[in-house]
């Protein structure tokens, strides 16, 4: 595949997975500057010329804050340069979890990113397993929404468990759960849990039973690690075989990696994302650069991407 039409750029946070995505598309990467002075502030500057063309913008929105303003001026500058589209490749979409007022006097951050992506100039999202679905509606643009489900489903198909159940964490990504477990032709389990606070469950109930068996535990993301692991020991403590758990995003903030050494989980497995440097033998992560590198082949080809979806 020749790139006379389009290029792909990264900003400094995502450049590991960018690399990627440019040797499967047989590209190079697009040349960018990415200035910083002294007081924090920086500057974008695109070193070639992308007038006419289809940009790919690619930058996860993971904290700190400077990933999602360096793809705000990215997104500024290519529009100033005459590109022809600006596509943002976002594996990680950002403030997600802050999809609707959940209580009074909140913001809702997930559409504030939106808009101001929209306010840069933004053509197209291509993104992966948004917190919520309904996000998509966030944007007045096409939105590609992939799903982990894709590098996923060969993995937990080649460990070969004799007694496979797919679990939920929370009700919240039971639908999540439940596509895994139709897909495979297993039995699906709950959690059920209550919070007192933010990051911090207070209690946790198991519906179904995983007596025997070799439970998957499946998320959009892991945070703090608190509700996987919380779900895994409690799955052992009721007579599960093995748990292990398979998460789209490995966030892994603050206590999360010693949480996961110190439980019952066998393995947790991302895919990347979000760079992931602390050192836990328990996380493994699974690459979707050839993934975004064919939903890019099929974007600037007007090819249909619904062949991407497994589940």
């Amino acid at each position: 595949m020749t790139n006379e039409n389009f290029l792909v750029f990264s900003g400094t946070a995502t450049r590991y997975l960018a690399e990627k995505i440019c040797q499967s598309l047989g590209c190079p990467l697009g040349n960018l500057i990415i200035t910083k002075f002294s007081d924090g502030e920086f500057a974008v500057s695109y070193e070639e010329s992308i007038r006419g063309k289809d940009v790919f913008l690619v930058q996860s929105t993971f904290p700190n804050s400077d990933n999602l303003m360096e793809l705000l001026l990215m997104m500024d500058a290519a529009k100033r340069a005459s590109a022809r589209t600006i596509n943002a490749v976002v594996p990680y979409f950002g403030w997600a979890r802050q999809d609707r007022k959940d209580k009074p006097r909140v913001s809702i951050g997930a559409k504030l990113v939106a808009d101001c992506m929209t306010v840069a100039g933004i053509d197209r999202l291509i993104t992966m397993d948004l917190h919520a679905d309904q996000e998509q509606g966030f944007f007045n643009c096409p939105v590609d929404h992939l799903y982990a489900s894709s590098v996923m489903m060969p993995y937990i198909k080649s460990l070969k468990l004799k007694n496979l159940v797919m679990a939920a964490p929370d009700v919240g990504g039971s639908k999540r759960a439940s596509n895994y477990a139709k897909y495979l032709d297993c039995p699906l389990v709950l959690c059920n849990k209550t919070r007192k606070k933010a990051n911090e469950v207070s209690d946790m109930q198991i519906i179904g039973d995983v007596t025997g068996a070799d439970v998957v535990l499946v998320d959009d993301m892991v945070d703090t690690a608190g509700t996987i692991t919380k779900a895994a020991d409690l799955m052992m403590q009721n007579g599960a075989n093995s748990v292990r758990a398979i998460a789209s995003h490995c966030v892994m903030s603050g206590p999360a990696s010693e949480r996961v050494q110190n439980s019952a989980l066998e393995e947790i497995v991302f895919t990347d994302s979000i760079p992931y440097s602390q050192r836990c033998a328990k996380v493994k992560q699974l690459s979707i650069a050839d993934l975004l590198a064919e939903t890019i082949r099929r974007v600037v080809e007007n090819k249909s991407i619904s062949s991407q979806y497994l589940i």
